[in-house]
């Protein structure tokens, strides 16, 4: 397995398992699949709904010798409504007691968005903040304090620009020491990833299979299926194995993380199966034509007539 390595000498397996839209009923026998399977990075979120039946797995899994905590790497998510500094320690003790945990691998700000306490996604422009009134800064250093107290073993961010990266680092006790964002071969971000590599900032990449299982509602008519592209298809064939691992693969081999989603046994093996796919140069440079710069999860949902936030300033392109 790939490992990525940050200063402390900790190492985070570079496959791990995600956990957006795995319905509680199914988290908890997908958890022990990974598990068994070989899985030692989970990637989950209180807004994901679903926590406290993934401490129930982690917990048996724990008690049943089949893992040792320090054994996997645990991630997590602070939820917009929780930007203040003095709100982000209670918020990741509230993700600890239902993950069963005692502390984090890594906690990070799921976006650089903030909204009124209690709300999820608001529908009108009242429910948001702006971050001239509540700036990233300082929910930052509440996540500093995460650190301190050792809720946390590192910090970081999701679904950030460059630029907002930039302005983080340049005011952080503690820079970030990863960014979760959308990543995929129709988003393969190379400003971002050079940027990232140039600052010793790890990245994962979410939705690395092109979210083809989102719910109907937000998927955009004419949006391009990325696991039926001709270029995937034929590498999968020269190499024995399916698009989805190419994918994977893909991922890895550039030095990121990768967190593909399942709840079913057999395609959770086949994902895990992807560490022993090796992409050739030409392979990558195949892949690498496919850039389309096309977000299939592009942010419109924070942008209601109104809002303070716009897809020009949530991605500063």
């Amino acid at each position: 397995m790939n490992t990525l390595e940050f200063a402390n000498g900790d190492s985070m397996p570079a496959l791990g398992l995600g956990t957006w839209k795995s319905k509680p009923g199914e988290v908890f026998g997908a958890i022990l699949s990974a598990i068994n399977i070989g899985y030692r990075h989970i990637d989950c979120a209180p807004i994901y709904g679903n926590e406290k039946e993934i401490g129930e797995a982690l917990k048996k899994c724990f008690d049943d010798k089949i893992v040792k905590r320090e054994e996997v790497w645990i991630t997590s998510k602070l939820w917009n409504d929780q930007h203040h500094q003095e709100e982000v320690v209670p918020a990741l003790k509230n993700t600890l007691q239902d993950l069963q945990l005692e502390y984090l691998d890594l906690f990070l700000i799921h976006w650089p968005v903030v909204v009124k306490k209690g709300l999820y996604r608001p529908g009108s422009a009242d429910g948001f903040i702006s971050l001239k009134e509540l700036p990233i800064g300082d929910t930052w250093m509440g996540m500093e304090t995460a650190l301190e107290k050792s809720l946390a073993r590192h910090i970081g961010v999701s679904n950030f620009s460059v630029k907002k990266l930039e302005a983080l680092v340049a005011g952080a006790k503690v820079k970030p020491e990863m960014n979760q964002i959308e990543m995929h071969p129709y988003l393969s971000q190379p400003e971002m990833v050079s940027f990232c590599n140039k600052n010793s900032i790890h990245l994962t990449a979410y939705s690395p299979l092109g979210s083809f299982d989102r719910s109907p509602k937000v998927k955009r008519m004419d949006e391009p299926v990325l696991m039926n592209d001709s270029i995937l298809s034929a590498i999968a064939e020269e190499h024995g194995c399916t698009a989805a691992q190419v994918l994977i693969a893909w991922a890895m081999k550039r030095g990121t993380a990768v967190i593909p989603k399942s709840v079913s046994p057999e395609r959770l093996k086949q994902n895990f199966e992807a560490t022993h796919v090796s992409l050739t140069a030409t392979n990558m440079e195949e892949i690498n034509t496919l850039n389309k710069h096309y977000r299939y999860i592009d942010g419109s949902f924070w942008t209601p007539e109104g809002s303070p936030y716009t897809i020009a300033n949530l991605w500063d392109e």
